[in-house]
């Protein structure tokens, strides 16, 4: 049953979305970019956030400037040592680099300098509200910070954005050029978010289109961009797609359509879900073998992770 806030929102926008579209797709627009809650729901997220403050107690933190945002980075490893490869970790929506940091410390243990970051209005970053042209900019912040990035390892809207960042889709924020690309339970593309979006608090279809037209605007390049598999496809760089079959909050036709592109393999990780994928030590040990490949043509499907060889449940 719908909350009394959200029966309110669908009602003004009712209200106000017939007469006034564009306000109200200015209104709907906030709402969309809204993040989150930063505390931790319940006794077994504060003990996973914990244990991911004391994963990251062994890195640099290191604050960036992006845009009005304040963006903290974290580095393992950041001795300078020669011949280290330098890898850029970042996380999904609603989450932080302390839920991810069993990834940047598993990848640190193979001797890389890795760098993850927590996303505006997340973790311990400034704001209240991200976007992907946002997320874009601080993924491309970093490597004007750190330098190049052997590869870039992103979890749900976090692997999009960098996949996005990869691609050049938006010009204006600029681009990264990392050798290896992996994404963890990450969408494909965008359209789907925008009608569930539309759908749950009831904007009328005029309201709706003005609000990707916003979006489009904001992110000076339109929806049918924000395609990653398009992205790969023109760059050509090698990808691992990690993906759980059962994942109930991005589909797994997501990670499918990347089969048949020959740059890209597919890793199932079934029964780990959305979350507990990004933690899982299995998965963890196929990702760093991944970046550590020395360019051997690219396996296709495959299986890994074990639910009971979790890092975090």
């Amino acid at each position: 049953m719908p909350s009394f806030a959200l029966k309110v929102t669908r009602f003004g926008f009712a209200v106000v979305g017939r007469p006034l579209p564009r306000t109200a797709a200015r209104l709907a627009f906030r709402l969309f970019c809204l993040t989150p809650s930063r505390r931790a729901k319940g006794e077994k997220a504060r003990a996973m956030e914990n244990e991911g403050r004391a994963r990251l107690s062994a890195a640099q933190k290191i604050p960036l400037a992006v845009g009005r945002s304040t963006v903290m980075a974290y580095r393992f490893n950041g001795d300078g040592k020669p011949g280290r490869p330098r890898y850029l970790v970042v996380h999904g929506w609603g989450s932080s680099a302390a839920y991810i940091a069993a990834l940047p410390a598993g990848l640190a243990e193979t001797g890389a300098e890795v760098v993850v970051l927590d996303f505006p209005g997340h973790g311990l970053s400034s704001g209240r509200s991200l976007n992907m042209r946002q997320a874009v900019e601080a993924i491309v912040a970093a490597e004007k910070r750190f330098g190049h990035f052997d590869a870039a390892v992103g979890h749900s809207f976090g692997g999009a954005s960098m996949m996005l960042a990869a691609g050049g889709v938006m010009q204006e924020a600029g681009a990264i050029s990392p050798s290896k690309l992996v994404v963890i339970g990450a969408p494909s593309h965008i359209h789907w978010l925008f009608d569930d979006f539309s759908r749950m608090v009831g904007l009328p279809p005029r309201v709706k289109v003005q609000l990707i037209r916003r979006a489009e605007k904001v992110a000076g390049a339109s929806l049918d961009d924000f395609d990653t598999v398009a992205s790969a496809a023109r760059l050509g760089t090698p990808l691992l797609v990690v993906h759980a079959e059962e994942d109930k909050e991005v589909a797994a036709d997501h990670a499918r359509r990347f089969e048949g592109l020959a740059t890209a393999r597919l890793e199932w990780a079934n029964g780990l879900g959305h979350r507990r994928i990004v933690s899982d030590r299995g998965v963890i040990r196929t990702i760093a073998g991944f970046l550590a490949d020395d360019g051997r043509p690219m396996r296709g499907t495959s299986a890994v992770g074990n639910p009971g060889d979790d890092a975090a449940a």
